[in-house]
Parts: C-alpha cells; sequence; structure tokens
C-alpha cells in the first residue's frame, strides 16, 4: 500500500503553479532555518538520505496532509533525533544543555557549509550486479509499487508509473538501492536506469498522449516487457 506522500499524477490536485522569477527562496525566514538544521543535524552521521526521506513519509497522514513543506521537514527531523537517541523528547522540550554531547566534535561549522554542500551526496557505488536492460530495450515497471524488502517501506518507485511500459533512454551505473538504505539492510547497489514512459502510458486522458516522463528507476523496480 502507498503511503499519503505518493501523490504524483493524481487526479484533482489543480496545477503545478511555479513561483516567479523573482520569488524570494524562503517565503518566510524560519523555513531557511528549517532547511539549515536539518542539514546540519543530517552531518552528524547518524542516518543517510533515504533514511531522511522515509522519516518524512512515516508522518501521519493527517499530519502529512495539514502541514507546510517545511513543517515536513522539521516534524520529520525532530523524530530522527529522538529515534536514534540523539536527542530525547525532554531535550527537544528543554533547549538548555547541561553539558557536552556525545556528538559535539561532529556538529557542523559555519566554515564548512560551503564546502559541504558542493561536494553533494554522490550515491553511485561499485557493484557485481550486471545489467539487465539496454539502451532501447523495452521495460515494464513491477506493480503494484511497493518495497518488496520491508513491508510500507521506502520506495523511489513512484504509484502512478506502476505496471507501465518504457523504454530504456540510459544507464546511470550501480547506485546505492533506496529500498534497502532507508532501513538499515545496507547499500545494496544496483543498476539504475533512466526510463522514459509515454503520457498515455501512464494517464488515462493526458493532454499531449505523446508527451514523455523520463523517471530514473532501479533494476529491481523492472521486468522486460
Amino acid at each position: 500500500m502507498t503511503r499519503v506522500h505518493d501523490m504524483g499524477g493524481r487526479f484533482g490536485d489543480g496545477p503545478v503553479c511555479p513561483d516567479a522569477e523573482d520569488a524570494p527562496v524562503f517565503s518566510e525566514e524560519w523555513h531557511g532555518r528549517a532547511l539549515a538544521v536539518t542539514l546540519a543535524a543530517g552531518a552528524l552521521g547518524q542516518w543517510n538520505i533515504d533514511t531522511s526521506r522515509h522519516a518524512r513519509e512515516r508522518l501521519s497522514p493527517k499530519d502529512y496532509a495539514r502541514f507546510s513543506y517545511y513543517e515536513k521537514w522539521i516534524s520529520a527531523l525532530a523524530d530522527l533525533l529522538v529515534e536514534t537517541k540523539v536527542l530525547s523528547l525532554d531535550d527537544l522540550q528543554d533547549a538548555e544543555e547541561s553539558e557536552v554531547h556525545p556528538l559535539a566534535a561532529r556538529a557542523l561549522q559555519a566554515s564548512s557549509v560551503a564546502n559541504l554542500l558542493a561536494s553533494g551526496g554522490p550515491a553511485d557505488r561499485d557493484s557485481n550486479v550486471a545489467a539487465a536492460f539496454e539502451v532501447g530495450q523495452a521495460v515494464r515497471t513491477l506493480r503494484p509499487a511497493a518495497n518488496r524488502l520491508i513491508d510500507g517501506g521506502h520506495t523511489r518507485l513512484p504509484s502512478y508509473s506502476a505496471g507501465a511500459r518504457g523504454r530504456v533512454l540510459r544507464l546511470h551505473g550501480t547506485h546505492v538501492l533506496p529500498d534497502s538504505s532507508a532501513h538499515g539492510l545496507g547499500e545494496a547497489p544496483e543498476p539504475l536506469y533512466a526510463i522514459a514512459f509515454k503520457a498515455s502510458e501512464l494517464w488515462v486522458s493526458p493532454e499531449h498522449p505523446d508527451d514523455e516522463v523520463v523517471l530514473d528507476l532501479w533494476q529491481s523496480y523492472l521486468e522486460p516487457a
């Protein structure tokens, strides 16, 4: 079963309306602070990007539906900090710090932020898993879209693309499998492909049926068409 976050392609949510070119990066001051504290906490090394994404997905459906974007971020971060025992609930409710935290030496310093952001978080890895598909080959995504390692777990296969037929545009090499990495099961790198789907494969009445949507999908999400 999918979670409430899996909204891509859902009917009835209205058009996507991009911000104006001159719009501020953050519409409210605290949004930037929410992003900053999330990145700083991630630098402590107690979880990975897949774990953090899954933490947002695990918010209660009622909260997920009513929270703004950065409210989701900061709420999921609070959950992660407690789950990993970096902080306790009491710590979150009381800003007073009586002693040096065990992870204090790993705190992200302002002077290191630019280099950290510039380095990114590459997820390509060496692997002995051979590519099963070639560029131009027809493939089909598995149905239903689900984590097949953990019931209800994290996956990067969107539900709107489940069971759709596409073609391989490109092989990106082998990359960390989010379905495994998000749950502490190891990186399990496998081939990652760019797959092109016609709009008519994804939706019943697309405005432009021959338009294509390109998704980056892992090998275990695919089968020959």
